[in-house]
């Protein structure tokens, strides 16, 4: 289990982290989404032990992480831009992998690569931003850690390759002790692949909370109230994230149980309504809306 406590990173007078708290279990798959400039890569890396922070400290499996060897020998992290020696190869890579990490196995390592289509011996220097991006996956994976940190594992991957990484988390998942935390902006690929997600504002945790659970409890609804009346009783009865109306039909993002909202909204006699599916998209804007966050600067 990885515990974030009171950490807080600053860059001179940027204040990157601000008292972040989190909870990351083990044998689940835990996405990092945010807003840009949110923190996602710099809570990665304190996470990791690369960075210091300020105050606070992060802990793994109850160890400390800063300066901890043995809680370090936990962690395998892939920066967002991979990054290996000048020359190097991926068979050097590997070798050196291999030397860091005791676990670290080669064989996999060599087969993955191969079904990949990617030559080892070829300097890395020569390969795509994609084909760079594979061998860090590789490298990763093959390291036999137990949490592996992944900051944009799949910009510069195409769909295929993507699926592949997708199987090799879950393989994972259900052979050893695994953990992937994985930062990205594209939130569908965190909606396909992780169990709990972290959404990350100008420092601080918004919320780090089971997926499933967090989409049963925030509803899409889209409704046609009568009387102007009912509908101002019904924004005020209901937890209301998001909302907006066009002619007659009121679309609103609510938070509370499926069965709350419904009786909320007969309660006012509805000409028509009903509930829509919701994208961690959607929920993702209404969160950061609520923050106060300008849903203009948002980057997908």
């Amino acid at each position: 289990m990885i515990r974030i406590e009171d950490v807080t990173k600053r860059f001179g007078a940027v204040t990157a982290l601000n008292h972040v708290d989190a909870q990351i279990g083990e044998g689940s798959i835990f996405g990092l989404v945010g807003t840009n400039g949110a923190g996602k890569s710099t809570l990665l890396r304190v996470a990791a032990g690369v960075l210091k922070p300020e105050s606070g400290g992060v802990r793994v499996d109850g160890m400390p992480v800063w300066e901890n060897p043995q809680a370090k020998e936990q962690i395998c992290f892939l920066p967002d831009t991979a990054w290996f020696f000048p020359n190097a190869t991926a068979a050097s890579m590997r070798d050196y992998y291999a030397l860091v990490y005791p676990d670290f196995d080669r064989a996999r390592f060599d087969d993955l690569a191969g079904k990949l289509e990617l030559e080892t011996k070829r300097r890395l220097s020569t390969f795509s931003k994609g084909m760079r991006k594979q061998v860090s996956v590789l490298l990763g994976i093959c390291a036999n850690t137990k949490y592996l940190f992944c900051d944009e594992t799949f910009d510069g991957l195409d769909p295929v390759v993507r699926q592949v990484v997708k199987g090799l988390f879950a393989a994972e998942l259900l052979s050893r002790p695994f953990t992937p935390v994985i930062a990205s902006h594209s939130l569908r690929e965190i909606e396909d692949i992780c169990d709990h997600v972290g959404l990350l504002h100008k420092g601080g945790i918004l919320f780090a909370r089971d997926l499933d659970e967090m989409k049963l409890g925030i509803h899409k609804i889209q409704c046609v109230i009568g009387e102007p009346e009912r509908e101002e009783r019904l924004l005020a009865r209901l937890s209301v994230l998001q909302h907006e109306k066009r002619g007659s039909l009121l679309t609103m993002v609510v938070r509370g149980s499926y069965e709350e909202v419904t009786a909320a909204i007969q309660e006012q006699e509805p000409l028509f309504f009903e509930v829509l599916p919701l994208t961690l998209e959607e929920i993702f804007i209404s969160e950061t809306e609520v923050a106060g966050y300008d849903i203009k600067n948002l980057f997908f």
